[in-house]
């Protein structure tokens, strides 16, 4: 069945709700992850990655699924630095699809710009967004497996991914949060879903009760960042509880000044043109760029993972 734009609004109000009321019900009392030393950020000189043999390369992008000239161009720009920083993996943050989802749609709005990525062995990795066919998660090249969320762990890394849905979270979904997240022994837990629980944006702003419902989980469980999307630009949140999240939601789409200037929340932010992130993984510490649609690296920088309190530090 296909929801109607006001039906799926009325439906995700409500479901949020019962979300934050089955958050705490389902929080267990003393019984999760030990607590954590805070992860840290520094910032580094522009277009510093890495690119250590061994570490892992991904891309993320997110909003992107328009068809125009900037999507495409974006996706030449991934293919560019692809050659240089050989990335394997691209986490899509949702909003995948705008508008019809024909299978020439999903040509013209994935197969087609991504095509060389795809050719090249690239795999992306779908959450979903407000605007995207539930049906998307049975598009073979997402791989979602079926599912509306999951989790993925790149071979010979110590880091999961964890995909949710943030546009009908339930109760089901958080109780097999609490048991992933429970249950993951990698060092790196990233999460990556839609609606930013902290936004700078003047078109929506922070997602308050995603961020009641999930951020104690985070917490609780060792999440080191989250990936997220809904607005169409790029910002870096100040650390909050030792967390760091992100928005890039302009791979397609594009929202120029809507950036709310002065914002407590902004450790850097870009909104004057399409952009995606690149993103390794090595030993403890994330490096991490957001580069622009003609290749400008427009912020970078290092965050160290939390570290749980019975994990040995140097």
């Amino acid at each position: 069945m296909r929801l109607t734009s006001s039906l799926k609004h009325l439906v995700f109000a409500v479901v949020l709700c019962a979300s934050c009321a089955a958050q705490s019900s389902l929080q267990p009392a003393g019984n999760g992850s030990p607590a954590s030393t805070p992860g840290t950020v520094e910032e580094q000189p522009v277009g510093v990655l890495p690119n250590a043999d061994g570490s892992l390369k991904f891309a993320v992008i997110g909003d992107m699924g328009v068809g125009t000239r900037a999507q495409y161009e974006i996706a030449q720009q991934m293919e560019t630095q692809r050659q240089k920083f050989d990335f394997k993996a691209v986490l899509m943050v949702g909003d995948n699809l705008y508008g019809p989802e024909r299978p020439a749609d999903y040509s013209r709005k994935f197969e087609l710009p991504y095509a060389t990525l795809l050719k090249n062995g690239v795999k992306f990795y779908a959450a979903l967004g407000n605007h995207d066919e539930r049906e998307q998660r049975r598009y073979e090249h997402f791989n979602m497996g079926g599912d509306y969320y999951y989790s993925w762990k790149p071979r010979e890394q110590d880091v999961r991914f964890f995909f949710l849905e943030s546009t009908y979270p339930d109760e089901t979904q958080l109780k097999w949060m609490h048991e992933e997240f429970k249950k993951s022994n990698e060092k790196w837990k990233i999460v990556v879903f839609h609606h930013p629980p902290y936004s700078s944006g003047g078109r929506h702003g922070s997602n308050l009760p995603i961020r009641r419902a999930w951020e104690p989980l985070f917490v609780q469980y060792n999440i080191s960042v989250a990936f997220t999307g809904h607005e169409h630009f790029y910002e870096r949140i100040k650390p909050q509880k030792g967390i760091l999240y992100f928005i890039t939601g302009a791979a397609g789409k594009l929202s120029p000044g809507d950036i709310r200037e002065g914002s407590a929340l902004t450790a850097a932010g870009y909104d004057r043109d399409q952009s995606f992130m690149l993103v390794e993984i090595k030993d403890d510490v994330m490096f991490f760029q957001s580069v622009s649609r003609t290749g400008r690296v427009v912020d970078s920088g290092t965050f160290t993972r939390r570290f749980a309190a019975n994990e040995k530090t140097q």
